[in-house]
């Protein structure tokens, strides 16, 4: 790197413009050793008498060599410290970091996708369990958080008891079922909430209607997709695109994400990271309606996948959304690496409904 790239003229350096002097009467200067900024003390001109030639030959080689020393940067006094050399190589970037223990979330995700996977595909009931307790724990992150961050009580006990009949009612009787026990839920919220002073009744309900339709009630579509008779592999096909849609946005936004796609609400994800989980989804859509679905075709499942990733990226900004207006970073602390149940169901919620109905649209219900 040369000095002009310092943004100073060269011989400048750090010690500003070199100044024009007139050498004083006396023993010889070099003209360069006249040319420091730091004043040198005036004093009187002493004779030359009783030096010889040899003393003053050794004064000029010292003037020259303090000359030499200040426009090298070297010391001035034979006791000064040499200055420390410039760097003018440009600091190295940091390398990026997850935000998260990623060996405790590789961990965790592989123990549930083992649940999840060996509960799917040996009794049905097992796995329609396994939606019954990720809802309730779900409800249960959500309502304390209210409580905790925003003083709002949200009646725990009836949504809980009625997200899980929801979540039983939508497999066994399909969307009606799933509708009628969801205005059910919504009742019981409203009657028992009267039991306590009416203080905070609009808001305490409004959250548990809420609650009720955003887990339990989106939850119903997954035990729905399982009623099929292919119903074990539309659930593994919800699971793959969804998991596939954000590891997608993750890596490709750690690697390439510069433009933020929306900074107010989370400033970590970017546009390169949407159009990662766009490619990946397409990608893995294709591959499952191939060879999962029964009677599906791979350009159905470019239109799936592209679903998918739209509704896993705004499903994980809506909960974004709800975690910054509560102050939090994460719902829960029950699973290490991930945080807590909701902030896994972030994306699989709104994404459930999505699914359930292009592959009713694409292959039928049966």
């Amino acid at each position: 790197m040369n000095d002009s790239s310092w943004g100073a003229p060269q011989g400048a350096g750090h010690w500003g413009a070199p100044e024009t002097r007139v050498a004083p009467a006396g023993p010889a200067h070099d003209v360069q050793g006249a040319q420091q900024t730091r004043p040198m003390p005036i004093v009187p001109d002493m004779p030359d008498a009783g030096r010889d030639d040899a003393g003053r030959d050794a004064d000029d080689r010292e003037d020259r060599d303090r000359g030499a020393a200040r426009l090298s940067g070297g010391p001035l006094f034979r006791d000064e410290k040499p200055q420390e050399p410039m760097s003018t190589a440009p600091p190295s970037p940091q390398k990026k970091r997850a935000g998260r223990d990623l060996r405790a979330a590789i961990g965790v995700g592989v123990g549930l996708g083992a649940v999840i996977v060996a509960s799917l595909f040996v009794v049905k009931a097992v796995f329609v369990g396994v939606i019954v307790v990720a809802v309730v724990v779900g409800l249960w992150e959500l309502t304390s958080r209210l409580s905790e961050r925003k003083d709002i009580n949200a009646p725990l006990v009836p949504l809980a008891v009625g997200g899980a009949a929801m979540v039983v009612a939508g497999y066994l009787k399909g969307a009606e079922g799933a509708w009628a026990t969801m205005a059910l839920t919504a009742l019981a919220v409203l009657v028992w909430r009267m039991a306590q002073p009416p203080e905070g009744y609009l808001k305490d309900v409004t959250a548990g209607v809420f609650a009720a339709f955003y887990v339990p009630f989106l939850a119903t579509f997954v035990a729905m997709l399982l009623t099929a008779d292919d119903g074990p592999q539309r659930v593994l096909t919800f699971l793959l695109l969804t998991v596939v849609s954000d590891t997608g946005a993750y890596a490709v936004g750690w690697r390439f994400g510069k433009h933020k796609l929306a900074p107010r609400i989370s400033p970590g994800k970017t546009r390169e990271g949407l159009f990662g989980a766009i490619a990946f989804a397409m990608v893995a859509g294709a591959l499952c309606m191939e060879f999962l679905i029964d009677g599906g075709a791979w350009w159905q499942g470019l239109l799936l996948g592209l679903a998918v990733a739209a509704s896993a990226t705004l499903g994980d900004l809506g909960e974004s959304m709800i975690k910054r207006d509560l102050g939090i970073k994460d719902m829960g602390t029950l699973l290490p690496g991930h945080g807590g149940i909701m902030d896994r169901l972030d994306s699989l919620l709104p994404t459930a409904p999505v699914v359930w109905l292009l592959l009713v649209l694409f292959v039928g219900s049966g």
